[in-house]
């Protein structure tokens, strides 16, 4: 299935959806009047068909029977009320994509009371400056061209990986949530570097540049870690020092931990309330 000629909506109009649409626009995937979004709040479509120009719809359903790819792009806890709603809408012509965390396709479909072609995604925050990361999990009962789909819909606002569906819990505990553990590292470093004197705008520009740096140099060169860590390690030298800081502090177990939490609470959210 190519994106070519095909009508693009999003039931959600969230900052992923922006993303999402800035992306698609960007690439010259697809033309704005071939998408379109809904949302909970008026004004936020609004928004949205000003910024792009797209179309705004306040139904659902309606969207729906008029798109060809539907981004489920709502909260899981509110699934199970938007899934009753578009039921009767969905075909086997339509190609539903879900990014709702934790939500699985069994779950989507009993939702929905039928089968249907469904691609469950995770995707990131860092998609709304194009450089997110995206998990996309194996559908059942696709069209041949399906998962192109939604390689090329999500490899327009960053990386993405193929995986099974069972490892989708641990996807959002690591690239899902983690845009949060490393927001927190920066702001460390920041606190850090104003603790011995510098200022916070600068302590900020410098920790910022560097996670980043740090990260472009690995994904470009395809380095281990710990060749990088080595490479900037003298013998008896600052970075040394800094690094066994660290290790008593137990960075690395907590980061950890925080990955296996969080995927351990995306389980419990796919299994929805006690």
């Amino acid at each position: 299935m190519s994106l070519k000629g095909k009508r693009v909506g999003f039931v959600g109009g969230g900052n992923m959806a922006e993303a999402l649409l800035r992306g698609l626009l960007g690439a010259g995937l697809v033309p704005a009047d071939m998408l379109a979004a809904t949302d909970v709040r008026a004004e936020r479509t609004a928004q949205l068909t000003r910024q792009f120009g797209i179309t705004a719809h306040a139904d659902n359903a309606r969207l729906v029977r008029e798109a060809d790819v539907v981004i489920l792009a709502v909260k899981p806890q509110i699934m199970g009320t938007v899934l009753p709603e578009i039921a009767a809408a969905v075909t086997d012509t339509h190609l539903l994509i879900s990014i709702a965390a934790g939500v699985s396709t069994t779950a989507i479909r009993a939702g929905l009371g039928r089968d249907a072609r469904i691609i469950r995604v995770m995707p990131n925050t860092p998609a709304l400056v194009l450089q997110g990361a995206a998990a996309i999990a194996r559908g059942t009962t696709l069209q041949a061209d399906d998962l192109a789909t939604a390689e090329a819909i999500f490899g327009a606002v960053g990386r993405v990986v193929v995986l099974d569906e069972a490892l989708m819990d641990a996807v959002t505990g690591l690239s899902g949530s983690g845009p949060g553990y490393i927001a927190i590292v920066i702001e460390a470093l920041a606190d850090g570097g104003v603790k011995m004197g510098l200022d916070r705008a600068t302590a900020m520009t410098l920790a910022t540049q560097t996670v980043l740096g740090a990260a472009q140099l690995l994904a470009e060169t395809g380095m281990h870690p710990g060749a990088l860590k080595d490479m900037v390690s003298s013998p008896g030298g600052t970075t040394i020092a800094g690094i066994s800081a660290l290790e008593e502090g137990g960075l690395r177990t907590t980061l950890i931990r925080a990955v296996e939490r969080a995927t351990l609470r995306s389980r419990e959210l796919g299994r929805g309330p006690a």
